[in-house]
């Protein structure tokens, strides 16, 4: 070949790369990762179904495996959801869902085989279709069957906006939340403009709010968000509640005092299996007068254990409540807390506990409630975590704390979030009849 031939079909070849970034640019300009191919690894061997599509032929370059494919960080803000903007935006999102519906909603999507990046298959174009009707991917970009970056990009948005991992891989939670209709979705905001209108008064300067079907906590100082936090919230039968309060104390390794609610539904059916459960656990018994009982003095057939005993979990890493607690009134006597199970922050589903709501890096938490008290510098509360005194701290000022139920939100940026009604408290069933 020429040279002139060559820089003709290399001019050619950057432009067709040039016009698919330029399609693209809204979706991967804000992206925070890249899976572009380096050249290397195109060569690296034939096993690599990517560098098989990109050495095929320079018009594979349309199939767009050197676009930016991490669509999540699109989706990011330091805005908190009760902002004051947002019932504005979700307005807005109402208007957009709405002529969603009216055009007759979005495809589809087969859930029959698990796609991600480099794969060809005939659904794919469905797949494109409907990310391109909720805006995730570009318009322009729907008839290819390759699972191309841009594709790879615009699901991992989709996830994250919809709080599923987002590792752009169409899996099985993936296909279900993108076959809920438009319609359904439409109802979703506008039951949610509801909510957020009756909390876009003052909240205060600084705030914490923990969003139950989210499953997620919004550190709030200001107009921004400072920290966000995974959490496990209430399972279905045992619902985290709604409610508005002020935490006034934090209590570094805390005794447990177990529920009524625990103690009826857990404990004594646990003991009829297990008779050295509580011992296992470190929880003690204490009779009204509280004088400490050994477990052999309570007839666990009966409901005997509830007549007024108080049980109690030492302090130690095995303590249900962590390391740390905090409190604040309550007609529920709920409270936010530290976890020994770990393992639990990471679940897609966090729907575990008996109402409270378990933090991660809950410490993070601690450090910002106590920033304008010198008594407590950072270095202070790490310690109290590694000596395992059990001591209660009084947080000045009280900082305000909100339970909210959210299920879907839009920000200024147009960026529209949703998330599973795990209470059955937005009506879906009707919204899906009608």
């Amino acid at each position: 070949m020429s040279g002139s031939n060559r820089t003709l079909l290399l001019n050619r070849t950057m432009s067709r790369r040039g016009a698919l970034r330029s399609i693209m640019g809204t979706v991967a300009a804000s992206a925070m990762a890249t899976v572009a191919m380096p050249l290397a690894a195109m060569a690296a061997g034939s096993d690599d179904p990517i560098a098989q599509a990109l050495q095929g032929s320079i018009d594979q370059w349309s199939d767009g495996f050197d676009a930016a494919s991490s669509g999540a960080a699109s989706v990011r803000t330091l805005a908190p959801i009760l902002s004051p903007d947002t019932a504005a935006a979700v307005e807005l999102a109402i208007q957009r869902y709405t002529d969603i519906v009216s055009r007759g909603g979005w495809p589809v999507v087969p859930g029959d085989k698990k796609l991600s990046l480099g794969m060809r298959d005939p659904s794919v174009v469905v797949l494109r279709q409907r990310l391109i009707v909720s805006g995730d991917l570009a318009d322009g970009l729907g008839q290819s069957e390759t699972y191309d970056s841009y594709v790879d990009a615009a699901v991992r948005r989709f996830q994250a906006r919809h709080g599923l991992p987002a590792d752009g891989v169409l899996g099985r939670s993936t296909v279900v939340a993108m076959n809920i209709t438009a319609a359904v979705r439409l109802g979703q905001l506008q039951t949610n403009l509801v909510r957020l209108r009756s909390m876009s008064g003052f909240l205060g300067d600084r705030y914490v709010m923990v969003n139950i079907p989210a499953a997620a906590v919004e550190v709030v100082e200001g107009t921004r968000v400072v920290s966000r936090h995974t959490a496990v919230v209430g399972r279905i039968e045992r619902e985290t509640p709604i409610l508005a309060s002020k935490i006034y104390q934090i209590r570094f390794n805390p005794f447990w005092t177990v529920p009524a609610s625990i103690i009826r539904k857990d404990l004594i059916p646990l003991m009829q299996k297990q008779p050295d459960y509580l011992e296992k656990k470190h929880i003690r018994i204490y009779d009204p007068q509280g004088q400490e009982v050994p477990p052999t003095a309570i007839d666990w057939t009966t409901d005997q254990a509830t007549k007024g005993y108080t049980f109690k979990q030492d302090p130690g890493s095995f303590n249900s409540l962590g390391t740390v607690k905090l409190n604040f009134l309550n007609q529920y006597e709920v409270y936010m807390h530290d976890t020994p199970e770990k393992s639990l922050f990471a679940s897609e589903e966090r729907f575990d506990s008996s109402g409270c709501v378990r933090v991660q890096n809950i410490r993070q938490v601690i450090a910002w409630l106590l920033q304008n008290d010198p008594a407590w510098p950072r270095e202070r509360i790490d310690d109290m975590f590694r000596t395992g005194e059990t001591l209660d701290v009084a947080v000045k000022p009280e900082v305000p704390v909100y339970f909210q139920y959210v299920t879907a939100w839009a920000m200024s940026d147009g960026v529209v979030h949703f998330r599973n009604d795990i209470y059955n408290r937005d009506g879906i069933g009707q919204i899906a009849l009608q």
